[in-house]
């Protein structure tokens, strides 16, 4: 565990899962598949927003593997600590960010949480808005892409903690 808060010598702590599968070494052409798509999908996207995009809709699935990764490559890239903590209740903190930003989140979470079958108008117009039809295309394409790293993550039970920013790739 990388966790800094003398977690190891704490016996409160509840001791980490097993995952349930290694997906991406038994299922190595679909895991380099996701490879080539992340890296298509994040062309074009904005560095820091990519990485906004990626902790909101992992929040949202419950993927702590992903919240895990995505965190700390954000503050790696030199994301403040505030702004990645205000995302799990950004609209009710619109001034921590912009308004591409704010457009990407709710366009996220539109396209996360497809519980009414479909992206609203108004979500979609605001982020068409703020971003270009090439940009919006891959906007849409990082945000597909993310989701369904999630997707494995949470099925998989990956156990977040491990992960060191830049290690990837």
């Amino acid at each position: 565990m990388t966790t800094t808060n003398n977690a190891a010598k704490d016996t409160s702590y509840v001791p980490e899962h097993t995952p349930r599968l290694a997906w991406a070494e038994l299922a190595p052409d679909v895991y380099k598949a996701m490879i080539r798509l992340d890296t298509a999908a994040r062309r074009g996207v904005d560095p820091t927003l990519l990485e906004l995009v990626k902790i909101r809709a992992s929040q949202i699935n419950h993927c702590a593997f992903c919240v895990d990764m995505h965190s700390k490559d954000a503050l790696a890239a030199g994301e403040s600590v505030e702004r990645i903590i205000q995302l799990s209740a950004w609209d009710e903190s619109r001034h921590f960010y912009t308004e591409k930003e704010l457009a990407a989140l709710a366009l996220t979470e539109a396209v996360t949480v497809l519980t009414d079958g479909f992206v609203p108008d108004e979500v979609y117009d605001a982020a068409a808005k703020c971003f270009d039809e090439a940009e919006l295309a891959q906007l849409i394409a990082a945000i597909t892409v993310i989701n369904a790293w999630n997707r494995f993550g949470v099925t998989c039970r990956m156990v977040a903690g491990h992960y060191q920013a830049g290690a990837r790739k």
